[in-house]
């Protein structure tokens, strides 16, 4: 950094916000204030739980202390960008393979590459011990078990969640309203370019806001009903009882034992009817690749809606104009990478 920079006065500090046509500031502190926040809070988080099971609750205020730190983190960072209209100042990469390209853009696809890595090592864990294990039904039917021992096998989760329309429901809305909410954000980015002088600014800003805010709401349902089926579970109105096996509410993820910790799991089809025998499973394993994979889409999910909050209330204030748009286009990069990644998961989690 210069010195003739550093006594910029156009850029008095590193918390924004900025004169950008003064070119980019690179004093921002906000990438490192929001690292350390993230590896406090996994780093605590983890030491937290053990199994799925609490067991120290003198990590709880470092936890929410860097949840803390990583909110700070984003509040500099959005008083910075606030101040952004890309009117003055868009760097272009200058190496190859992406050349004459936005830099924010390629750092998007870089940061999109180690996210599929990610995944990818999610998805080839589930499979080698998916095939790798013996599945739960196969070892019932087969009889090569002993009542009151457990059983190490793969209990797929679908074996539950695809029993039931009614246990497929969230899963199938949210595959549904993930593919729409792709759908308005490209409406946002599309409202967002139209030219100057082309539709009138207030309607711009209105649409744009009303296109964000309803991707911000559609995620919000995602999150809700991942919930919903995790831990809460629904009550049923009476004539549908008899469509979900005469029981009165489709019961959560959670109230059906279908946890990491769970090494005596009993699901009620493994029941030999000859001597009523109920088989036991250990289901640590496939418990574990079902929620990790999962729960880490749903923390995408969740960055996608704090993202989308700052966004539409950006987007309220007018912030967006055909010369920044391209933000908007990098987030939407970023979301339907997210989605794809449900398209995946769906399938595999939920119905196979």
């Amino acid at each position: 950094m210069s010195a003739d920079y550093h006594d910029d006065p156009h850029h008095p500090s590193a918390w924004g916000p900025h004169d950008w046509s003064h070119g980019a500031p690179h004093n921002s502190w906000a990438p490192i204030i929001m690292s350390c926040g993230f590896a406090i809070f996994l780093f605590t988080l983890a030491g937290a739980f053990q199994w799925g099971e609490f067991v120290s609750a003198g990590y709880v205020p470092l936890v929410f202390g860097s949840l803390g730190v990583v909110v700070f983190g984003l509040v500099v960072w959005w008083r910075q960008d606030m101040s952004f209209d890309g009117a003055s100042y868009e760097p272009k990469s200058t190496g190859a393979p992406f050349q004459n390209i936005d830099i924010r853009k390629v750092a998007m696809w870089v940061f999109l590459m180690s996210e599929m890595m990610i995944f990818t090592s999610l998805f080839s864990t589930y499979m080698r011990y998916r095939l790798g294990l013996d599945n739960c039904g196969d070892v019932f039917a087969s009889g090569n078990w002993v009542e009151g021992t457990p059983v190490v096998c793969f209990e797929p989760a679908s074996h539950l969640i695809s029993s039931s329309w009614f246990h497929l429901a969230p899963g199938a809305i949210n595959t549904f309203a993930l593919i729409l909410s792709s759908f308005t954000i490209v409406q946002a980015l599309r409202w967002a370019k139209k030219p100057v002088g082309s539709v009138d600014e207030e309607v711009r800003r209105k649409r744009i806001t009303r296109y964000l805010g309803t991707t911000w709401l559609l995620a919000a349902l995602f999150i809700t009903l991942k919930m919903v089926e995790w831990f809460l579970g629904f009550p049923l109105p009476e004539f549908l009882h008899e469509y979900n096996h005469g029981h009165a509410a489709i019961d959560s993820l959670y109230s059906e034992g279908y946890l990491i910790n769970n090494d005596h799991y009993q699901h009620h089809s493994y029941v030999d009817e000859a001597t009523h025998a109920h088989m036991m499973a250990d289901i640590q394993v496939s418990a574990t690749t079902f929620y990790v994979t999962t729960g880490t889409h749903g923390a995408h999910v969740l960055g996608g809606v704090v993202g989308l909050t700052y966004m539409t209330y950006k987007a309220y204030t007018g912030g967006y104009t055909p010369d920044n748009a391209v933000s908007i286009e990098y987030f939407g990069l970023y979301w339907h990478f997210v989605d794809l990644v449900w398209v995946l998961v769906f399938p595999f989690f939920y119905l196979y």
